[in-house]
């Protein structure tokens, strides 16, 4: 959905071959049939069985990986007071969890073929404060360090690891969030919103130019 969808287009037009990752069979394999040289994998990033499976089922598929992008991720608002130390581990293991447990699976992939691209997706709020949404920025927070960390120790296996910062984006993300539900602020004087293709387009480039770090 959103921005993963948008970006596995891109990068097909961009002439890679994309593996799809996502818990709903049935629209990947919609998206399979929509995109070329396309390969459906149902996979809950939350399990690790799922991700081993995912990386494996690529590697099997084309032979090697040179990019695996983490996007799968949830928002979460609620005040520091009321944080529902459950639904935040939850958050905690699908935008942080789940992004280092994939990240493990690629490496030694990556490493035996001699090079490789990991990209992150993080999020504008780990650059600034905001009331109500600390819990999900705090993931994100975590998301750099460990990316631009490992980006300095992947390098002398010529592993290359960045991290993209979207900011307010079109998609359903808001309403998909955990915790108090709010509304979109697409629409709203003064308010700026990217579009998914936009922040693909975005993520492709940062891709091609391999920059430790982009944002819109």
């Amino acid at each position: 959905m959103g921005i993963g969808e948008a970006l596995a287009k891109e990068l097909s037009k961009r002439g890679a071959k994309v593996v799809l990752a996502a818990r709903s069979a049935e629209k990947l394999e919609k998206l399979e049939k929509e995109i070329p040289n396309s390969f459906a994998v149902p996979a809950d990033m939350r399990k690790l069985e799922d991700i081993t499976n995912l990386i494996a089922e690529a590697k099997k598929k084309f032979g090697r990986i040179d990019i695996l992008v983490n996007n799968a991720g949830q928002g979460m608002r609620s005040p520091v007071e009321k944080i529902d130390m459950a639904v935040y581990r939850d958050v905690m293991e699908l935008n942080v969890f789940s992004v280092v447990e994939a990240m493990q699976a690629v490496i030694p992939v990556m490493r035996a073929q001699g090079i490789g691209y990991i990209l992150n997706v993080s999020s504008m709020v780990s650059k600034n404060y905001y009331p109500g949404l600390a819990a999900y920025s705090s993931t994100k927070y975590a998301l750099n360090s460990i990316t631009l960390t490992a980006r300095q120790e992947l390098e002398p296996d010529k592993i290359i690891v960045s991290v993209f910062h979207p900011k307010m984006t079109a998609t359903d993300f808001g309403k998909n969030s955990a915790g108090e539900k709010y509304e979109s602020r697409a629409g709203r004087p003064g308010m700026s919103v990217d579009t998914a293709e936009d922040v693909a387009t975005a993520i492709a480039d940062q891709i091609e130019s391999e920059a430790a770090e982009a944002n819109m």
